[in-house]
């Protein structure tokens, strides 16, 4: 049996995949979005900080209203938490055709679309729009296959019980050290957590510090491993995956080394390293990008890489287009035969509205 060919194949249920997703179903027009999360508005959900209030945030400048008012914030300033659950409320209801837990890997030409290839399989579309945002996490660099490490955290008493291993030295880190530590008081688990930053030390803020202080008077088992190095994924004789995390190194004059490591599963790390734009995911599917030159720019920095769009977001790979954060906050618009560069809010406003212009030209070019 042929799989389905959808009008739209979307990357992404953020602010911009999700809009796009609801004109589409609106519109008539097919589609299917696959979200690498476990839900709808995953990257705001990783990214803001609990109770951090969600804003209808519009630039001076815009002359348009929101676009697609049912996702639009409140006027009046609501906690993340109240608007991610409005939103899950809102694909329910809408019915979406949302695919959650489904890793984008790559597209291919085919002679009737393009084929998107992802770790759940191949899902056939007439065009596809990447909507995947800006705060892609990055990966876990070792020798060896690490990509079971998670690299955020869902549920925290899925580490009750387990020795655990968190890497990264900021914020995020520090947030994901304390919720464990919680979820483990509260069923008396004494089983530490440890944290380990490749750094000599660990840079959070004074909030974060407090909390994490407090957790720890409370009886909070973790163990710091400042200046350790994640080096080698691995499997192990029970056919069990492992990280080797390096905490200390010992230089010989005879050129053979000592070195002291701990070896985790990895369904019990998770690495919070940062995150990195799109562009290396461009560089993988072809999408031609313009590095920024001193007086050219005036948005993005001298050496940033934007991405090169239609005034319809069409990208210079055919069929593909790329809405949302992934462009912001700036691209280079082709308009009239000219380039330049076009400054590009990271907005939940500028998502939408993205994926209204969006989905009207490809209502145009598919004839609906």
């Amino acid at each position: 049996m042929l799989p389905e060919l959808y009008d739209l194949i979307i990357i992404g249920a953020g602010p911009a995949g999700l809009a796009t997703a609801y004109l589409c179903h609106k519109s008539g027009l097919s589609y299917l979005v696959l979200e690498s999360g476990k839900s709808s508005f995953q990257g705001i959900a990783n990214t803001y900080p609990q109770g951090k209030l969600v804003y209808a945030s519009k630039p001076k400048e815009a002359p348009e209203p929101f676009l697609v008012d049912e996702l639009r914030p409140p006027d009046k300033p609501v906690t993340v938490e109240s608007y991610l659950q409005y939103i899950q409320h809102f694909v329910q209801h809408e019915n979406l055709n949302i695919r959650n837990e489904v890793t984008f890997e790559s597209i291919v030409d085919e002679r009737d679309g393009l084929t998107v290839l992802t770790d759940k399989g191949r899902f056939k579309g007439k065009k596809v729009v990447l909507a995947f945002g800006s705060s892609i996490p990055r990966e876990l660099s070792v020798y060896g296959d690490a990509k079971m490490v998670a690299k955020n955290l869902d549920d925290p008493s899925k580490f009750v019980g387990v020795k655990t291993l968190v890497i990264g030295g900021g914020n995020t880190a520090a947030d994901v050290v304390i919720a464990i530590l919680k979820a483990k008081r509260e069923q008396n688990d004494n089983q530490p957590v440890y944290w380990a930053h490749q750094s000599e030390r660990f840079d959070v803020n004074k909030e974060t510090a407090q909390r994490l202080g407090e957790e720890i008077l409370l009886g909070g088992n973790i163990r710091l491993l400042p200046g350790a190095t994640p080096r080698i994924g691995e499997v192990d004789d029970e056919q069990v995956d492992r990280l080797s995390i390096r905490i200390n190194e010992f230089k010989q004059a005879d050129g053979i080394d000592l070195y002291h490591a701990l070896s985790f599963p990895m369904q019990n790390v998770i690495a919070c390293i940062g995150s990195q734009g799109p562009v290396p995911i461009f560089d993988k599917l072809g999408i031609q990008t313009i590095s920024c030159t001193a007086g050219v720019c005036k948005v993005a920095q001298d050496g940033d890489r934007l991405v090169l769009l239609t005034t319809d977001f069409e990208s210079t790979r055919k069929g593909v287009y790329v809405v949302g954060g992934a462009i912001s906050p700036s691209y280079m618009k082709i308009s009239e035969g000219m380039i330049q560069e076009e400054k590009h809010p990271n907005l939940i406003y500028t998502a939408i509205n993205d994926a209204y212009h969006l989905v009207e030209a490809i209502k145009k070019r598919l004839g609906k």
